[in-house]
């Protein structure tokens, strides 16, 4: 079954009720970004929703010593690099025990091959000038037919309750991750939306 991250979490109540819907992972943001959390929101989080989903930081160019330092503080589980990080970065993560997810922003061609990069996943997300993400844009999915890799895939950017399932018929993932797509404003989740991509993802078959 296609697993579901719901990103951008800022507040105890849209992670309680991702996780109630059944969401598979939460994600928090430490870059720049209108959905970005102190490490005392995300800490306080963190350790009310307890041991019952993956939780995933969010960083952009920060060095390993400052992404481990975070994750420790706040008790999670899988760092996501959503920047130009080096392959050094992630192996020096994975090296302290933190599983790598390196995002890959799609413009106007397929992504490259990424075997070589060690990282546990990848998540492809739309390209954006100055941007890292958070853009409520898709990419062209069609720039993933016959891509190949080994590495579980993310998809991300864009995504909403609408259109999730049409994603789901052109290229089935590992994961989908969404922030913008079931909000009501930056950073606070609608919880119906939230109910409804859920729904739509686990009940695609």
């Amino acid at each position: 079954m296609v697993k579901v991250k719901i990103c951008g979490i800022t507040r105890l109540a849209d992670a309680k009720a991702a996780l109630a819907s059944g969401a598979d992972a939460l994600g928090f943001v430490f870059a720049k970004s209108p959905r970005r959390v102190s490490v005392v929101q995300a800490r306080r989080i963190s350790r009310a929703v307890g041991p019952w989903a993956t939780k995933v930081g969010v960083f952009v160019r920060s060095s390993p010593r400052t992404i481990a330092r975070v994750m420790a503080s706040c008790g999670l589980d899988v760092a996501q690099l959503h920047g130009d990080e080096s392959a050094s970065t992630a192996s020096a993560l994975r090296g302290m025990g933190y599983p790598v997810i390196k995002a890959v922003r799609v413009g106007s061609r397929a992504p490259k091959r990424l075997d070589r990069y060690p990282a546990d996943a990848l998540l492809f997300d739309t390209a954006a000038r100055n941007v890292y993400g958070g853009t409520g844009r898709s990419f062209d999915w069609s720039l993933l037919n016959g891509y190949r890799t080994e590495k579980p895939v993310f998809i991300s950017g864009g995504l909403h309750p609408g259109n999730v399932r049409l994603l789901l018929k052109k290229f089935r993932p590992y994961g989908v991750d969404v922030s913008s797509g079931v909000e009501k404003t930056p950073g606070k989740k609608d919880h119906q939306l939230v109910r409804e991509f859920i729904k739509n993802v686990k009940t695609y078959r």
